[in-house]
């Protein structure tokens, strides 16, 4: 699993520790979850988990902090995303935010935009996991190479290069989209440079972490 432990627990006893972070936690995230959803969540992280050993998806750490700076930092998304919507994430990566936000709403369509073959390989073998496969698809390319496609929301997460990355990543979201990007304090001022202006969520338990909403008028 991704624990850190040196007396290594087994993989039940920290999906069970995931699933209790996830229902003590999740009401100062702002998150509702359903038994189901829960469920669906530990299968998701189980299985990246296991892949974590071949392919690095995230850094390694505790059950809980997977839970909380993972999982419930991507579903702080949720209430910027308007029902029946569809998303394209950019550097999908280990598919945060984008896989626990299609979890926990059935209503949610998305495209998975990642570079590194492995980790397409495993978005697409995670979407068939959370039975996701017929409402996301993933696409083995650089976002520049992708032709801006017709989705309401933009997020992006773990893109390499985030800050230099970021004016290519403006001009390519579609107009009248909102953008959804995860990022540090001094995000916020690169945006202004390139002439955006943006509001910020801190993350609960973060005093650096912030969630940027970007609207890209038209």
């Amino acid at each position: 699993m991704l624990a850190t432990d040196k007396d290594e627990m087994s993989g039940n006893t920290q999906t069970e520790k995931f699933k209790d972070a996830l229902r003590s936690d999740s009401q100062s995230y702002g998150v509702t979850l359903t038994n189901e959803a829960v469920e669906q969540l530990a299968k998701y992280y189980e299985l990246l988990g296991r892949w974590n050993a071949r392919v690095h998806l995230v850094a390694p750490c505790s059950a809980q902090e997977f839970a909380g700076r993972h999982v419930l930092e991507s579903l702080m998304a949720l209430k910027h995303l308007p029902e029946a919507s569809t998303v394209a994430e950019v550097g999908a990566g280990a598919g945060l935010p984008i896989i626990p936000c299609l979890i926990a709403r059935p209503d949610l369509r998305a495209i998975l935009i990642e570079a590194a073959q492995k980790k397409a390989v495993f978005l697409r073998e995670a979407l068939a996991h959370i039975e996701a496969s017929a409402r996301a698809s993933v696409i083995n390319e650089r976002f520049e190479a992708v032709p801006t496609p017709a989705v309401e929301v933009v997020t992006c997460r773990a893109i390499e290069r985030f800050e230099e990355m970021l004016r290519n990543l403006l001009q390519w979201a579609p107009s009248g989209s909102t953008l959804l990007l995860f990022g540090a304090q001094r995000l916020e001022k690169k945006i202004e440079s390139l002439g955006f202006s943006s509001t910020k969520e801190l993350m609960p338990n973060s005093q650096g972490r912030f969630l940027y909403v970007v609207k890209k008028t038209g």
